[in-house]
């Protein structure tokens, strides 16, 4: 379930950008610091009908926006992502699931930074998971926050 103060802004992370809203992906759940997100294999099937490279690499690199709607003041930060890899582990034949979190304490020091210093990097490994509970890839990246560009209008819907 998304918490009714996140749906604006997570409906506007899965459709703003064209390529995103493309694949299906859908936000499942999302509530403080912690989402779930899912890819469904319908859409995103390769030469050989498992799911397509990139569109496992975008269920990854998505994560750092989407976390940051419900980790940081949205009005005040953009995040943006300096790095991803990804290891493909097996191949993927059905649905895959990502769920992502930030304990409050590590969402507070990252923000306080981006506050002192303009912006915060912060890592994360994230598990790309089938259906069966095997971890078909794993995403290793380095996001960002930056505070918002002067006179820039913040990018995402206010949350209630």
């Amino acid at each position: 379930m998304i918490e009714e103060k996140y749906k604006l802004a997570a409906d506007f992370a899965l459709t703003s950008i064209e390529g995103i809203k493309r694949t299906g992906i859908k936000l499942v759940e999302m509530r403080d610091r912690y989402a779930k997100l899912v890819m469904p294999l319908e859409g995103n099937v390769n030469h050989i009908n498992m799911m397509y490279a990139g569109s496992l690499f975008t269920l990854g690199e998505i994560n750092g926006g989407v976390i940051h709607i419900c980790a940081f003041d949205i009005q005040k930060f953009v995040p943006i992502v300096k790095e991803i890899n990804i290891r493909f582990r097996r191949p993927a034949f059905t649905d895959i699931t990502v769920e992502v979190s930030l304990e409050k304490e590590e969402a507070d020091r990252i923000e306080k930074e981006a506050e002192e210093k303009g912006k915060a990097d912060f890592e994360m490994e994230l598990n790309l998971v089938d259906t069966n509970g095997e971890v078909v890839s794993i995403v290793k990246g380095v996001w960002q926050i930056r505070t918002m560009p002067e006179g820039m209008e913040a990018p995402f819907p206010k949350i209630q």
